[in-house]
C-alpha cells in the first residue's frame, strides 16, 4: 500500500481572538490584537502585564455542567475545540468505524490550575482534603483521554509533550498514524492554560516574557524593539481523514496535510542552536515529505515568538533552507495577535495556515514597525494581503531543543 493522502475535514478553536473558526479567522485577517493587561491574579509584583486571556468561554456552553467540576481548564477548552471540529466537519461518529478513529491532543503544561488550587488545599485544610478528581484532572493526557471517552473514539490515542513544539507535532503523529493505515479517521491538536501566577512567575523569572507595560508594544515579532514573549492560552483542534474516508461521507475539505518534519537541536535545554542546523534539518525534512521542492512553497506561518535570541535564528534557519528564493517568500508570526499558546500553537497556528489556503489570504505580524535587520524576510508587517498559494509551511521551536514542521496544500 502506498502513502494514504490525508485531509483536515473540521477546525475548532478557542483563543483571546474568539471562540469558534469565523469569529477567530475574522480577527486574524484584520489584524486585531488579543493581547490585553491579565484579569486574573494580580500581576503587580511580576515583570510581566500581559498575556493573551480567553475572556469569553463559558465550559457549559459546550461541556456537561457535573463533567465541567471534573476537568482543568486545559482540558475544557480542548473538549469544546474538539465538538466545534466534530461540528465543522459534519461528522456523524456514530457513522464511522470507531475502532479506526482515534485521538492525539497534547499539552505542554497540563493542568497547571489544578496543582495549584489543590497545593493550596493541601497547605491550609490538609492532606485528608484533596481532591479525588486531582491526578486526573492534572495530568496532561487527560484531554485525549476525555475526547476519545465522548466520542466513543477507540483506536490510535496519545498525548504528545513537547513544549511549545507540542501540538505540532500531535497534529504530525496523527497524520501519520492515517498516512501508513492505522487509522482512518484522527481528532488531533493541542490545548493550553498556562496563565496562571505559578506558570507566569517561572516565566518571568526565566525573563523569557516581555516587559512592556502597553499590550500593543508587548508581543513584536521581527521588531528591533521586540523583548520577549508574551503567554496566551486557548485551543486548536483538527479532523484529519484519509481523504477516500472523507469522500465517501461527502466531508467539507479545508485542506491536505502533505508533509510532517521532527528533529532535535540537541543542544541546550532553552536556548536553540546557534546555527538553526534543528530547524533547518526539521523544514527540510517536512519538505522532503511532502515530495515537493523548497520553491513551491507560498507561505511559512513562523514560529516567531518575539525573543531577542529565537527570531533572527528562524529566519537565518529559513535562509539556510531556500537560500536565495526565502526573500520572495512571505514569513509571519500570528503569536503577534494570539500571543503564544505554548503547547497549543502549533495547533492554534496550522488552523490559521489552513484558512491561508483556503481563503488565498496571508495573516499580518501585527505592531512590527522597526524591522530588525537580522530579520530581513518579508514578514507581512502589519496588514495582511490577498495571496494565491498552493503550499504552506508551519514551524513550531520547543523548550529541549524540539523542531516540528507541517507542510499543508491548498485543496
Amino acid at each position: 500500500m502506498g502513502k494514504r493522502r490525508v485531509v483536515v475535514t473540521g477546525v475548532g478553536v478557542i483563543s483571546s481572538l474568539g471562540i469558534g473558526i469565523d469569529k477567530f479567522w475574522s480577527s486574524i485577517k484584520e489584524g486585531k490584537l488579543g493581547i490585553s493587561r491579565v484579569t486574573r491574579f494580580d500581576v503587580s509584583d511580576l515583570p510581566t502585564k500581559n498575556a493573551a486571556e480567553v475572556n469569553d468561554f463559558n465550559p457549559n456552553d459546550f461541556i456537561d455542567k457535573k463533567e465541567v467540576k471534573r476537568m482543568d481548564r486545559y482540558t475544557q477548552f480542548a473538549m469544546a475545540a474538539a465538538k466545534m471540529a466534530i461540528e465543522h466537519a459534519k461528522l456523524d461518529v456514530e457513522s464511522i468505524d470507531r475502532e479506526r478513529a482515534g485521538v492525539i491532543v497534547g499539552s505542554g503544561i497540563g493542568g497547571i490550575q489544578t496543582l495549584e488550587d489543590q497545593h493550596q488545599v493541601l497547605n491550609t485544610k490538609g492532606a485528608g482534603r484533596i481532591s479525588p478528581f486531582f491526578i486526573p484532572m492534572m495530568i496532561s493526557n487527560m484531554a485525549s483521554g476525555r475526547i476519545a471517552i465522548e466520542y466513543g473514539l477507540k483506536g490510535f490515542n496519545e498525548s504528545v509533550v513537547t513544549a511549545c513544539a507540542t501540538s505540532n507535532n500531535a497534529i504530525g503523529d496523527a497524520f501519520k498514524v492515517i498516512q501508513r493505515g492505522d487509522a482512518d479517521l484522527m481528532v488531533t491538536g493541542g490545548s493550553e492554560a498556562s496563565i496562571t501566577k505559578l506558570s507566569f512567575a517561572g516565566f518571568c523569572a526565566q525573563k523569557a516574557m516581555s516587559t512592556r507595560e502597553e499590550p500593543e508594544l508587548a508581543c513584536r515579532p521581527f521588531d528591533i524593539d521586540r523583548d520577549g514573549f508574551i503567554m496566551g492560552e486557548g485551543s486548536g483542534i483538527l479532523v484529519l481523514e484519509e481523504y477516500e474516508h472523507a469522500i465517501k461521507r461527502n466531508a467539507p475539505i479545508l485542506a491536505e496535510i502533505v508533509g510532517y518534519g521532527c528533529t532535535c537541536d540537541a543542544y541546550h535545554i532553552t536556548a536553540p542552536h546557534p546555527e538553526g542546523d534543528g530547524a533547518m534539518r526539521c523544514i527540510r525534512m517536512a519538505i522532503k515529505d511532502a515530495g515537493i521542492s523548497p520553491d513551491e512553497i507560498g507561505y511559512i506561518n513562523a514560529h516567531g515568538t518575539a525573543t531577542p535570541i529565537g527570531d533572527p535564528l528562524e529566519i537565518a534557519a529559513i535562509k539556510g533552507v531556500f537560500k536565495e528564493k526565502a526573500k520572495d517568500i512571505p514569513v509571519s508570526s500570528t503569536k503577534s495577535m494570539t500571543g503564544h499558546l505554548l503547547g497549543a500553537a502549533g495547533a492554534v497556528e496550522s488552523i490559521i495556515t489552513i484558512m491561508a489556503l483556503k481563503e488565498g489570504f496571508l495573516p499580518p505580524t501585527i505592531g512590527l514597525k522597526n524591522q530588525d535587520p537580522q530579520c530581513d524576510l518579508d514578514c507581512i508587517p502589519n496588514v495582511g494581503r490577498n495571496a494565491d498559494i498552493k503550499y504552506a509551511l508551519s514551524n513550531s521551536l520547543g523548550f529541549g531543543g524540539h523542531n516540528a514542521t507541517l507542510v499543508f496544500k491548498k485543496y
